[in-house]
């Protein structure tokens, strides 16, 4: 590129032009007392005239450019020390220097970073080398090759002149041999061109730091990667690894994304560099140091992540009972790394997923479980389903191979809880079930305990309110016994839920008193929404709906506050009910349907059918008997898909009332509600 612009723009520059190799095809930097003697030379110095002494050498060059319009083209530069002495140091030449690393130190010089080709200019640069419509011909191969190539332009030109030196062969024969990896770097080597060799100038100048760094990235499996997994890796305190990250991306060797900054920077590895890095690993590097690295770096990803779900508002305290390695990093590093726990998986979710594959491939069974069951509300949080449930099969499939039953129950009691998010409720009390069984097999209390509070609120949802409130009261005696404030204060909530479906309101107060007790004193703002939600409908039921007002309205600042929007939906439906029992009619429309919105938007389809159901108690109160059959109708036909029977009857009543009462005078579904206990 850069002899293409100094012949572009040599009639600039009248004097002359120079030209210097600073490699010279050695592999080993030129020194520029050489490069020096031959430019004198070239301006008309006699041999026995030019200096020895470096500095005296660069004196008489000034001496003899200032004032020339001249061109200095300077390839391949090893560094700032090697090209100083080349400069002219007058206004009236020009200098363009190529390198492998980034000249930072050479004062008012102008950057230009030089990126891999796109796409389309990839198979172009293929075609002139190959052959225009041969490449045409087989556009999907062609495309492959460019991208085992990774769009690298001498890659590129190796694999455009293997093809024009065998026109017997196809571009797909070629795309087949570059597929392999271990054989990639052999086959894009062609006479004096060899990718292999071009990076291995770079990697051999690196420091002994930075090219054990290189080889332990490539050994990672994630696309891109943050810049503190280079402490793990190398085992090594942050500030050596960070510099030799710092030397690595001076180098190419690794590129910036471009996303992040500081702490937050992520990085990625050229394909190209990568199958190299493997390479190097293998040749130089005994397999128990890779595993040793591999499992330093998922321990300071497991690490991250459980102090991630801490301090998240979204975190579940989940406790891992595990023997997976753990690698923590410096409490300042990762307190800024996880200032927004939130933010951070979302840099960071595609490595976790990787991290989770990689591990079950290394056999490392207790650090896949760990990290897939510690990362689980991240992913439901962020409404990530897809990745979720592949990473939970990949490590139920590690745990059961490695008969595991912590680690199975484990996963399976995940997968539950996730697959109840995704209202698979069926699926999900299969699940859970089956996560029982292992954990009472296991003797894990706690576990056990947890699961039950996860089957319990199945069965309140499905109208089993004895077996909810029987596992809820046994699971609520264990979260209890063991301190998990958070779980227990869920399970009261939900034996409220299963007293106000009975009538009850009173033990239903009592349940909810001791849950606001619990997540008060934690300060819990996210659980401590979830129960008033459920104050809120206590109070509904108790016809008290200004009171109802006020706590729905409490709850909702809180989970907006925690950006909660399934929260939000279920809030904006109770708003809405709560307003049409005061005869708000126009706020509660806007409350319902917004939360019918917001809840369709997510998938959250318990949320939304209760917004039907709540606008069509709104327009059979306003008299609408027509509009409130057919949202009564839609929500009834909702809550029967989802195999929710109390809510799937309280819309049928809704439907009765809209479709028999006269007009005028009409009590709605709801109000019919039992009276308090």
């Amino acid at each position: 590129l850069a002899v293409r612009v100094a012949h572009e723009v040599a009639g600039h520059f009248a004097d002359g032009q120079l030209f210097a190799d600073l490699h010279a095809g050695a592999g080993s930097p030129v020194g520029p007392g050489r490069v020096l003697e031959r430019f004198l030379r070239a301006l008309g110095v006699p041999g026995p005239q030019v200096p020895e002494d470096l500095d005296e050498r660069a004196e008489v060059y000034r001496d003899l450019v200032a004032n020339r319009k001249l061109l200095v083209v300077l390839d391949d530069a090893a560094g700032e020390s090697q090209v100083l002495p080349l400069l002219p140091g007058t206004p009236s030449a020009a200098v363009l220097i190529t390198s492998r690393h980034r000249l930072s130190g050479l004062a008012g010089a102008g950057h230009v970073e030089v990126s891999v080709l796109e796409a389309e200019t990839s198979l172009a640069l293929l075609g002139r080398i190959a052959g225009t419509s041969r490449v045409q011909a087989e556009p999907s191969a062609a495309s492959a090759v460019a991208g085992h190539c990774g769009h690298l332009p001498l890659a590129l030109r190796v694999a455009g002149a293997r093809l024009a030196e065998r026109p017997h062969w196809d571009i797909q024969q070629l795309a087949d041999r570059l597929a392999d990896e271990t054989r990639r770097l052999d086959e894009l080597a062609h006479g004096d061109l060899a990718v292999r060799a071009s990076i291995s100038l770079t990697y051999e100048g690196a420091s002994e730091q930075a090219r054990w760094l290189l080889r332990r990235l490539a050994m990672l499996d994630a696309p891109v990667f943050a810049g503190w997994v280079a402490e793990p890796l190398l085992g090594q305190p942050a500030a050596d690894a960070e510099d030799a990250l710092d030397q690595l991306v001076s180098a190419r060797l690794v590129e910036t994304t471009g996303v992040g900054t500081g702490v937050h920077s992520q990085y990625r590895l050229h394909d190209l560099v990568r199958v190299y890095g493997r390479e190097r690993l293998a040749a130089e590097e005994p397999p128990e140091e890779q595993d040793a690295a591999l499992e330093r770096a998922l321990g300071a990803m497991l690490c991250l992540a459980i102090e991630a779900n801490r301090l998240s508002t979204f975190g579940d305290q989940v406790q891992i009972s595990s023997d997976a390695s753990r690698w923590p990093l410096a409490g300042r590093l990762t307190a800024r790394l996880l200032a927004d726990p939130l933010a951070w998986f979302e840099r960071e979710r595609v490595a976790v997923v990787s991290s989770v594959r990689q591990a079950a491939r290394a056999g490392l069974t207790d650090a896949c479980w760990s990290l897939v069951s510690v990362t689980a509300f991240l992913f439901k949080a962020r409404a990530y389903f897809d990745d979720s449930r592949e990473i939970h099969e990949i490590a139920l499939q590690a745990a059961t191979r490695a008969g595991h039953l912590r680690g199975q129950a484990g996963i399976l009691s995940s997968r539950g809880s996730l697959l109840t998010a995704q209202q698979e409720y069926a699926l999900a009390r299969a699940d859970l079930a089956a996560a029982a069984q292992l954990f009472h097999d296991s003797d894990d209390d706690h576990g056990l305990a947890r699961v039950d509070a996860d089957i319990a609120f199945l069965d309140q949802l499905t109208g089993r309110l004895e077996e909810a409130a029987q596992r809820g009261e046994r699971a609520l005696a264990v979260l209890r016994r063991t301190g998990d404030t958070k779980h227990a204060a869920y399970v009261l909530q939900n034996l409220a839920a299963v007293r106000l479906q009975r009538g009850e309101l009173g033990p239903a107060t009592d349940y909810l008193s001791e849950a606001l007790q619990l997540v008060q004193a934690a300060g819990d703002g996210r659980t401590e929404a979830v129960v008033l939600r459920r104050v809120g409908e206590a109070y509904l039921q108790a016809r008290q709906p200004d009171r109802a007002l006020e706590t729905f309205e409490r709850a909702l600042a809180k989970v907006r506050d925690v950006k909660d929007p399934i929260g939000e939906a279920h809030l904006l439906q109770g708003l809405g009910v709560a307003k049409t029992r005061l005869g708000e009619f126009g706020d509660a429309d806007a409350a319902l349907r917004r939360a019918l919105e917001l809840a369709t938007a997510l998938g959250e389809r318990v949320a939304a059918a209760r917004a039907l159901l709540g606008l069509g108690d709104l327009a059979l109160t306003r008299g609408d008997r027509g509009q409130a059959v057919v949202l009564a109708g839609q929500a009834a036909d909702a809550f029967g898909k989802l195999g929710a029977r109390p809510d799937e009857l309280a819309a049928l009543a809704l439907l009765s009332d809209a479709s028999s009462a006269p007009a005028g005078g009409l009590r709605s579904a709801l109000q019919d509600a039992p009276e308090p206990g």
